[in-house]
């Protein structure tokens, strides 16, 4: 290996010696981990927080679980299926039979199955976004969007305008961008663009892949999401994963062809000498750390325009799942709404049953900024919008405030702002020397899911297993 001297003042806890140093204990890093250790090289995961799981965590609170983060497997999520079966985890279904709910723009509480229930006409020009978005999301390739001829073109358009340029329906407009905006970036539609909203569909497959037909929220994990990065950290072992260990230096040399380079990852518990970096958190945190030369300009700026979402997840635990008794399946969408959409998030053979629902974008500024007693009461409030008085009587209640969160400042994931995507995309997945990224945001397929963390974090590991038989590195 490259001798590399970490310099003095910059050194905290032992110095160790591996091939690969991977920043970040989520899914990506860990399976980055996983996969290089199963090739044969010593690897080191470092983790700011002091558990593994990044944007997945569970908590027993008031006596009852939550997922306070990342939860659901889609039915088409194979990736992240694949690695169940290889780690023998369980899962469980979502309750979802009964009717829905839907509250119009008018604020009048429908139910109903199958299409929502709104006016004919309006249906139509549902139907009608729908299939141009899908047909403009099947001309790019998930892993490089910007490759598209008109790439930069339908990056300076927001997707509020092409909305509006397509359907003059106001409310066939808050249905359709619902589930790109608040449903998934969990910013306001203005605010990206259409060849990112062109991104998160061709990502899913299609439109439908978005919603809650069968596919979308199809089941979840015994014991929590969070469980399949810890029974991975604890099969890696201490030895591998270091908790409570934020890097604050990466130092890096890239020695030029036929030469290997050289990492040093300095963090609060240890630091590490390596051949290669796995950088994997989300983009919106990359400048957290100090680099050593400085990352390429063009990387430094590109990485500016990359930012996180504001969700709340809102939870509320009930003595039973009363909304069955009444012939509803627990789901509900309300674009107007503070909770904008709800679900039935009872955990399998438990009596009590749990509501989940999300409050995005602005909606969810406004209701951090409330003070904490009438922020949990405006939440129940909107929960008995859709399911009757008997939702403001919870046992339990939990609000998660990702935005808050020092190592992760947002959630679901991180998007490009306007023309972002088209004129940086194609590096945020390129390594900068012995530097690779590795993040569920820089996915294609799986884009801002489990599973595209799943899919990175193996693809990375692949590329690096190939860079360290190369001649250069042996």
């Amino acid at each position: 290996m490259t001798e590399f001297v970490v310099p003095t003042t910059a050194r905290s806890g032992p110095i160790i010696e591996r091939d690969v140093v991977v920043i970040g204990a989520g899914i990506s890093g860990l399976m980055a981990a996983r996969r290089l250790v199963q090739a044969g090289h010593t690897v080191a995961v470092l983790e700011a927080r002091d558990r593994v799981g990044g944007r997945t965590w569970s908590q027993n609170i008031d006596g009852e679980f939550f997922e306070i983060g990342g939860q659901w497997i889609s039915s088409d999520q194979d990736a992240l299926k694949d690695l169940l079966t290889e780690l023998g985890k369980s899962t469980f279904p979502r309750y979802r039979s009964g009717n829905s709910v839907y509250i119009g723009h008018d604020g009048e509480r429908r139910e109903f199955t199958g299409d929502f229930p709104v006016p004919d006409a309006t249906l139509q020009q549902v139907n009608q976004l729908v299939h141009t978005l899908d047909a403009l999301a099947a001309e790019i390739d998930p892993a490089a969007p910007w490759e598209h001829p008109h790439a930069a073109e339908l990056d300076s358009i927001s997707f509020a305008t092409w909305l509006a340029s397509n359907s003059d329906d106001e409310e066939a407009r808050r249905i359709v961008g619902h589930y790109i905006a608040a449903g998934m970036f969990t910013k306001q539609s203005h605010s990206f663009s259409v060849l990112q909203a062109m991104l998160m569909v061709a990502s899913a497959g299609k439109f439908e892949h978005l919603i809650d037909e069968g596919i979308l929220l199809d089941e979840r994990v015994v014991g929590g999401m969070q469980s399949v990065s810890e029974q991975i950290a604890d099969e890696l072992g201490p030895n591998v994963v270091h908790l409570s260990a934020p890097v604050r230096q990466v130092s890096w040399s890239d020695a030029g062809e036929g030469m290997p380079s050289a990492v040093t990852a300095v963090s609060d518990r240890v630091t590490v000498r390596a051949r290669f970096a796995v950088l994997a958190i989300p983009p919106n945190l990359y400048n957290t750390i100090n680099y050593q030369p400085p990352l390429p300009r063009i990387q430094q700026v590109s990485h500016q325009h990359q930012s996180m979402g504001l969700v709340i997840k809102a939870q509320a635990v009930y003595e039973t799942p009363f909304w069955r008794e009444n012939g509803l399946s627990g789901t509900g969408f309300a674009s107007h709404e503070r909770i904008c959409e709800v679900y039935d998030n009872t955990v399998a053979d438990h009596p009590h049953g749990t509501l989940v629902g999300f409050v995005a974008g602005a909606k969810a500024e406004e209701t951090w900024a409330l003070p904490e007693d009438e922020r949990q009461a405006v939440i129940l409030e909107s929960f008995a919008a859709y399911f009757g008085k008997e939702a403001k009587r919870p046992l339990a209640v939990y609000l998660s405030d990702w935005g808050t969160e020092e190592f992760t400042r947002g959630a679901y994931g991180a998007s490009w702002s306007l023309g972002g995507l088209s004129r940086w995309g194609h590096l945020q997945n390129r390594p900068v020397g012995p530097i690779f990224f590795a993040s569920s945001d820089i996915q294609g397929v799986g884009y801002m899911h489990v599973d595209g963390g799943v899919r990175i974090g193996t693809d990375t590991a692949g590329r690096i297993d190939a860079a360290l038989l190369a001649p250069s590195n042996s």
